[in-house]
């Protein structure tokens, strides 16, 4: 059985997404949904791009991911489906999937556009409800991607910024933060090489922490700790506490590691 995921800035206060789980029960009865999750930042595209490049690869082939973080809603960019070697991927080209479709390889792209796998009549304010939603039914209940509508042959695409060694110190800088107010680097696991153990600092606005711990644990409560986390990324984060208020840090923030 088909398996779709859900990921927007939806929140769980306005009834948005229980709407959309109700268009998948009706037109694909039976189909499991997951939440990733509501939470992501509004209109934070990158957030949400980032979010489901990080999820997708934990969910059985031939998922649907439907993903709505969608600020030109109604506007001239277009609906999207993308089908990869292990997934589709459901919502609006403006980024959101590029991240996700491109880590699992891009097998077509298409623009979906056939009327029976939409509601009607159509909002210009609610594409989740009336396009993705849908959509990710017809799917699920059987429905190929290439029969959804004209093929595509590019979308938009995110653009990360790299990290990069100059001289003695590794530069990069927050592109996420979470719940907690951990800090999230766009610093590599595998960039970190000889930045590692206690001849190395990590900086970021004014805080100098010593080293890259082993975790959390590493560090006494209320003291700023950089980890590599699940992501594979570099962070700060601040133990039982958040990094965020404490530091004053957030996206696009610079941070270096030096020797």
């Amino acid at each position: 059985m088909a398996l779709v995921t859900l990921t927007t800035d939806f929140g769980t206060t306005d009834p948005f997404v229980g709407i959309m789980k109700g268009v998948l029960a009706t037109r694909a009865p039976g189909v499991p949904v997951v939440d990733v999750t509501h939470g992501i930042p509004p209109q934070d595209v990158r957030a949400g791009a980032l979010v489901l490049r990080q999820s997708a690869p934990f969910f059985p082939p031939g998922t649907i991911h439907v993903a709505v973080v969608d600020p030109g809603v109604g506007g001239a960019r277009r609906p999207l489906c993308v089908a990869t070697a292990r997934a589709c991927f459901v919502g609006p080209d403006n980024g959101l999937l590029s991240l996700a479709a491109a880590a699992d390889g891009v097998r077509c792209i298409v623009e979906p556009t056939d009327p029976r796998c939409m509601l009607s009549p159509r909002s210009a304010t609610f594409h989740g409800r009336d396009v993705f939603a849908p959509v990710a039914a017809a799917l699920a209940t059987g429905t190929p991607p290439e029969s959804l509508g004209p093929p595509v042959t590019d979308m938009v695409r995110l653009a990360l910024p790299e990290a990069a060694i100059a001289g003695d110190e590794l530069r990069g800088e927050v592109i996420y933060v979470d719940h907690f107010g951990n800090l999230v680097t766009n610093i590599r696991a595998d960039q970190l090489g000889g930045f590692t153990g206690a001849a190395v600092s990590v900086t970021i606005r004014d805080a100098s922490v010593p080293g890259v711990a082993v975790s959390y644990a590493s560090t006494r409560p209320g003291e700023v700790v950089a980890v590599v986390n699940s992501w594979d990324l570099l962070e700060v984060a601040v133990r039982d506490g958040s990094a965020r208020d404490v530091l004053g840090a957030g996206v696009g923030d610079a941070v270096a590691v030096r020797r």
